[in-house]
């Protein structure tokens, strides 16, 4: 069974061949990647191909963003962009244009002999309601703005909804990605940072408006949600998605509650990133909580986020043994 094969199998509840899919969703810090170079490991190496060296399965991120190389900022969540529709008129011809959707079908035509055969899976990263307007007005100006300029947002919104839909209609009959996922971080280590009712308000008919596509291709749909997501997994199944990532320990997500209150939730990431830091022991306690809900199916394990920096080459080797060794317990 191929790496694509096997996780799409997981990804639609059934038992894969051998073992669960071993994957890194998210690439390494930088900063991992550096001192694992000064450990050992070969400079060239990086990205997909550091994932091959480790063994894992090569896992690649095709981001189509609502910004375009002409954007005139950096691309942050910092500053203020937008203040204004008139600002927002301005920059308008720099994002959600056509040149993105070409830039990805390039990058699609590099990915597409690999994938069928099996060798990758592609997942899809789109831009979602909560993280683009974030992206334009500025962390502080995004929360108010909802209430400051809310014709504004939805306009952001609407566009972002038609950009979102052109650009899998131009990707889809190229490629079509194994998951679909929405970037939106708005959940922190307490929840979400918006109330359900700017969600339904602002969000929900956007999301209303993209996902029967995407399901319609035979895909599923995960939203990218840093922090404690636990409030808004209603939220999110209401429009449409069929699971969340990463689910951080770190902000109190527990995987095991999560699963018995939404039997049918996809769940992608959820292994404690500090436990690679304190040991053998404590990784292999951390895959010990996770194995029932492994067994379970609809569970694509892996570090709930990146690597960090304080994981020695060695711990991380150590990390590998134990993913093998639970990934085959994980279809027992």
């Amino acid at each position: 069974m191929n790496a694509r094969e096997r996780f799409l199998k997981v990804l639609n509840f059934k038992k894969p061949e051998g073992r669960l899919p071993m994957l890194e969703w998210a690439p390494w810090w930088d900063k991992t990647v550096k001192r694992w170079h000064g450990e050992g490991v070969p400079s060239e190496l990086d990205g997909s191909r550091l994932a091959e060296y480790f063994g894992l399965e090569p896992h690649e991120c095709l981001h189509i963003g609502g910004l375009s190389s002409k954007f005139p900022y950096p691309s942050t969540h910092g500053g203020a962009v937008v203040t204004d529709e008139k600002s927002y008129e301005k920059i308008r011809s720099t994002i959600l244009n056509d040149e993105i959707i070409e830039s990805a079908l390039g990058q699609v035509k590099i990915l597409k002999a690999r994938h069928e055969k099996g060798e990758i899976t592609v997942r899809l990263w789109l831009d979602g309601f909560f993280w683009f307007p974030r992206s334009l007005f500025g962390i502080e100006n995004h929360l108010l703005a909802f209430y400051d300029y809310p014709e504004l947002m939805h306009r952001m919104n609407s566009e972002l909804a038609d950009f979102n839909l052109r650009a899998m209609k131009a990707l889809f009959p190229v490629l079509k990605p194994d998951m679909v996922g929405f970037g939106e971080d708005m959940s922190y280590n307490h929840g979400s940072m918006i109330s359900y009712e700017l969600f339904r308000e602002f969000m929900l008919p956007y999301y209303r408006r993209v996902v029967p596509f995407v399901r319609e291709n035979g895909i599923k749909t995960l939203v990218d949600s840093d922090g404690d997501v636990t409030d808004m997994i209603p939220w999110l199944l209401e429009a449409g998605a069929d699971g969340v990532y990463p689910l951080e320990r770190q902000a109190g997500v527990d995987v095991a509650k999560l699963r018995e209150k939404y039997p049918g939730l996809l769940i992608l990431g959820a292994y404690d990133k500090m436990a690679m830091i304190a040991g053998e022991d404590a990784m292999r306690a951390e895959f010990e909580r996770l194995l029932p809900v492994m067994r379970q199916g609809g569970f694509v394990p892996s570090v709930d986020h990146q690597t960090p920096p304080e994981v020695s080459i060695e711990n991380y080797r150590i990390y590998l043994k134990l993913f093998e060794e639970y990934c085959a317990k994980g279809i027992g």
